[in-house]
């Protein structure tokens, strides 16, 4: 699934089109295909299709792990899901095979959500925040202190992977940048948020936000189809390294099943028992 710096550099390449594609702020939508009407989460796609409509697209933004698109009028929202991806093409190319949703401007151009697993979703709201409004901060905000962390975690006793993957909890993150923040802290994924030392709420959250951030200069992970362009995945520490030795101490990485979600995690540098 793309995660916060996927679903970033994809914002920021369609915000800022290329030398061959134009950049999508400024496009009028005179038309909306949906090949696989369960992408509209709301309004029903009847509706959807007749609302956005000449609509122009002002801004591509990201909260969490959504794409943001103010409209002229309202707002679309687009969550990429297991295997989704946006990209803009040249009127009458070759349609690619998972081409779900296709947006359909007055320029000659088309904005193509592409979803092999068929999870993504769609909506055109009056108002983002019936959507954005649940979830949590952003981690790389400059108002998420460290203080601030400490103070979320406070009010909860659960395993750190399952709270820190909850987008009520921390908007943004998934199962790649969670295990390489962990392991970047030296913290047990089934670790209770409770029993963590200051020192260690310390270290997890600066490894949050710099686990983050060196995604965002590789420009996000490339994982089979889900995403193009990145190189984090030639830096992972931990994900899918399973029987790899530690980039810190050799100790070969295992995987587990947390919440169940493939979990990789060095034995030695992360241990189980609180100290």
């Amino acid at each position: 699934m793309p995660e916060l710096p996927e679903v970033e550099c994809i914002a920021r390449g369609l915000r800022e089109g290329t030398q061959a594609l134009p950049p999508l702020p400024g496009q009028r939508i005179v038309r909306a295909s949906l090949r696989w009407q369960r992408h509209i989460a709301q309004p029903p796609p009847n509706t959807f299709r007749r609302r956005i409509r000449g609509r122009t697209i002002l801004d591509v933004r990201r909260r969490g792990k959504f794409l943001v698109f103010p409209l002229d009028e309202g707002t679309m929202l687009i969550h990429l899901r297991m295997s989704g991806d946006l990209e803009m093409a040249p009127r009458g190319s070759p349609p690619g095979l998972y081409d779900r949703t296709v947006f359909f401007f007055e320029a000659p151009w088309e904005l193509r959500f592409s979803d092999a697993r068929k999870f993504g979703k769609v909506h055109l709201l009056s108002d983002p925040q019936d959507v954005l409004g649940a979830l949590g901060p952003e981690p790389l905000d400059d108002g998420f202190t460290a203080k601030k962390f400490a103070a979320r975690l406070a009010q909860y006793r659960r395993m750190l992977k399952p709270l820190l993957l909850d987008q009520h909890f921390i908007a943004g993150l998934g199962n790649i940048y969670v295990d390489e923040s962990l392991h970047r802290a030296g913290i047990h994924p089934l670790r209770r948020s409770d029993s963590l030392q200051v020192d260690e709420v310390h270290a997890l959250w600066r490894s949050i936000r710099a686990s983050l951030r060196t995604g965002l200069r590789h420009n996000g992970a490339s994982i089979d189809w889900v995403y193009r362009g990145g190189s984090f995945q030639n830096r992972f520490r931990v994900y899918q390294r399973a029987g790899k030795p530690c980039s810190r101490c050799i100790t070969p990485i295992e995987r587990i099943v947390v919440a169940q979600r493939g979990t990789y995690l060095c034995p030695r540098c992360q241990p189980e028992k609180a100290r």
